[in-house]
């Protein structure tokens, strides 16, 4: 009875084994069958191995490339067709905002401001106690010097030969300058060309210059001012891109 009833349990699980079997095969097949009877509806074709994939993404950068190709050909036609009603800028428009742009060259009477570090030895020799920072330009004298020299009406400048325009910028790290990716050492010589004068009535009241010439006269850091009948000041070697700035709505650029 035993061996019987042992039977009849074997045989119970191998049934339900294979209609369980069946039932996932089943399934599946529904599964594959719904899935060919929705693409087939849906018009779609999906690829079934790499090779497929490959072959499909590669057309469809191809349709993608020839439609850039339009739209290049379309921009091109569209800039020539409007080339011709762009408002040109009168010469000596082109001349100022040339000059302002450093992309211009320019000649005339000016004035060259050197600053130069003290000597080590003002450590012991000048009054009171000096520090070693005391000894050497900063950033902010070459900053004021700048400042007040366009302040007084610089047309054009020059810092360490390099032209110096509104997208310029510099940065002293101790008594190293780095502009336009050069680094200079001191003397640092400042150009400008303008009225002598002015500028130099610019100098003399400039608040952060007077303090500047406060350490000359204390620990006698460099400072000098020449005057010239011409200077050349060469135009930017720097392209000025600027990546960021946009002209504000309704300025008139040309104006």
């Amino acid at each position: 009875m035993i061996e019987m009833a042992r039977a009849r349990a074997i045989t119970g699980a191998r049934v339900r084994s294979w209609v369980t079997v069946g039932g996932v095969l089943a399934a599946a097949g529904l599964l594959f069958v719904a899935s060919g009877l929705h693409a087939a509806q849906s018009g779609s074709r999906q690829p079934q191995d790499i090779a497929q994939v490959v072959q499909a993404e590669s057309e469809r950068v191809s349709e993608l490339t020839d439609a850039a190709a339009l739209l290049d050909q379309e921009i091109t036609r569209l800039t020539a067709d409007e080339s011709g009603h762009v408002p040109r800028v009168a010469p000596p428009v082109a001349a100022r905002e040339g000059i302002a742009a450093g992309s211009r060259a320019v000649s005339g009477p000016g004035l060259t401001v050197t600053l130069d570090d003290a000597p080590p030895s003002a450590l012991d020799t000048a009054p009171g106690d000096p520090q070693p920072n005391d000894l050497v330009v900063h950033q902010q004298d070459l900053q004021n010097v700048i400042n007040a020299l366009w302040a007084g009406g610089a047309e054009a400048m020059t810092l360490q030969g390099e032209r110096v325009t509104s997208t310029s910028a510099f940065r002293c790290s101790g008594n190293i300058l780095l502009l336009h990716g050069k680094v200079f050492s001191p003397p640092y010589e400042v150009t400008v060309i303008g009225d002598q004068e002015a500028l130099a009535q610019a100098l003399e009241e400039d608040e952060g210059v007077r303090n500047y010439r406060a350490f000359v006269d204390w620990v006698h850091l460099g400072w000098g001012v020449e005057r010239h009948d011409k200077v050349d000041v060469p135009a930017s070697q720097s392209t000025g891109e600027l990546r960021y700035a946009r002209v504000p709505e309704g300025t008139d650029v040309f104006a």
